[in-house]
């Protein structure tokens, strides 16, 4: 079963799960792979139910030693669904969120002062800046990309664009062991699975604690409810988006667009958040706000320069990244964007398509005990009633 468990989660199909565990010599159908990754991954979900039932008070540390650095992140992805049981075919498809959080110590030394007062240099450079905003755009949707550099082919703008490189950034704190928590349920369902992960963890009692999200309201609802003793950092990388968008709708020509952003996107490094704010407004009173009620084309600058004083006046007391550079936290939401990657490679494509209910959810849960990195799939064997593995109790 965990041979089996491990095929389904990390191939690209059942039936790419059913041919690899042929070569080891295990005849079984694609179909019955799916049955019992359903089975499984259901079974996943319900332990972590049950862990997140007992509240967090009630829950015990399962980690040898408190960490001393840790952050959560927190991010969404897209999958398709459809109706479960409607016979033959795909019936009634949906894209559905799935929420995903990832939780990580780190390795990041506190500074006597602001140890990198200027961006870096992958904020800087034309092309790498426009790689990452399509990147940005093209996960969440959020963020409004001006046109990628002429004859810039679709391939290099697919290319991942690193944001803060550890190497070049010896600031920037460094990754350490991940696990992670995937739902398709509500966010108040997500809140207490993932304040469940943290309690297991011993996040709480770390010494320093972060989390960061986009500027997606639910992200600081559920800070707020279940995190509310960790420092809230909005992800700068969606800042970096909104503010190149609102200089590209505010220059005049393409040099200054470029000026426009440098001057910006510093002053939100150096946490001046307010003072770009303002700047914005001063070019509204130029070009224009929206009309109420009228929604306006992506290409509207109207709308680029509202959406950035709108989601930078909201996050602005999250944004003061010179202090959260200093005491070594993390700035940006990368490591859980990758992870959203990551489940994206298993569970996302134009020819897949989930079961609404427990199907999608299955196949989440198998997928984020692979990503975890403690183990926990090997123990959710080890520990599942009928195993070789498990101690039983003594009828003395």
């Amino acid at each position: 079963m965990r041979l089996i468990a491990d095929a389904a989660a990390r191939l690209d199909s059942f039936t790419d799960a059913a041919y690899a565990l042929s070569l080891a010599r295990l005849s079984i159908s694609a179909q019955h792979v799916h049955t019992l990754a359903q089975e499984i991954g259901n079974d996943l979900a319900r332990c972590r139910d049950e862990k997140a039932a007992q509240g967090r008070r009630r829950l015990p540390p399962r980690v040898p030693q408190t960490p001393e650095l840790v952050v959560v992140e927190v991010d969404g992805g897209r999958l398709r669904t459809r109706e479960a049981d409607a016979g033959p075919g795909v019936h009634g498809v949906q894209n559905k969120e799935n929420k995903v959080a990832g939780l990580l110590t780190l390795v990041g030394e506190v500074h006597t002062q602001d140890p990198q007062p200027e961006p870096p240099l992958s904020f800087v450079q034309p092309r790498r800046v426009e790689r990452l905003v399509r990147q940005m755009a093209g996960q969440a949707g959020e963020a409004r990309p001006a046109v990628a550099a002429a004859g810039e082919s679709e391939a290099a703008v697919a290319e991942p664009a690193p944001a803060l490189d550890p190497d070049r950034e010896p600031w920037a704190p460094r990754k350490g062991l991940r696990t992670c928590i995937a739902t398709m349920a509500d966010s108040q369902v997500f809140g207490r699975l993932v304040a469940a992960e943290a309690q297991e963890r011993d996040f709480y009692r770390a010494r320093r604690r972060a989390f960061v999200g986009d500027g997606a309201a639910y992200n600081w609802t559920l800070q707020r409810t279940h995190f509310s003793d960790f420092v809230p950092v909005a992800d700068f990388l969606h800042v970096l988006c909104y503010v190149y968008a609102a200089a590209w709708a505010a220059g005049k020509d393409e040099a200054g667009r470029w000026e426009q952003y440098l001057a910006w996107l510093r002053a939100c490094w150096q946490g001046r958040v307010r003072e770009v704010v303002e700047e914005m407004k001063q070019w509204q009173e130029q070009i224009g706000r929206p009309p109420p009620g009228e929604e306006l084309p992506a290409s509207d600058p109207r709308r680029a320069l509202a959406e950035a004083v709108s989601y930078l006046t909201n996050n602005a007391e999250r944004m003061d990244y010179p202090r959260y550079r200093q005491e070594g936290l993390p700035i940006t939401s990368s490591l859980v964007e990758s992870l959203v990657g990551e489940f994206n490679t298993r569970v996302k494509s134009r020819q897949k398509f989930w079961n609404r209910g427990e199907g999608a959810e299955a196949i989440l849960q198998l997928r984020a005990a692979i990503l975890s990195e403690d183990g926990r799939l090997d123990r959710y064997f080890a520990e599942r009633p009928g195993s070789a593995y498990r101690r039983r109790a003594s009828n003395n």
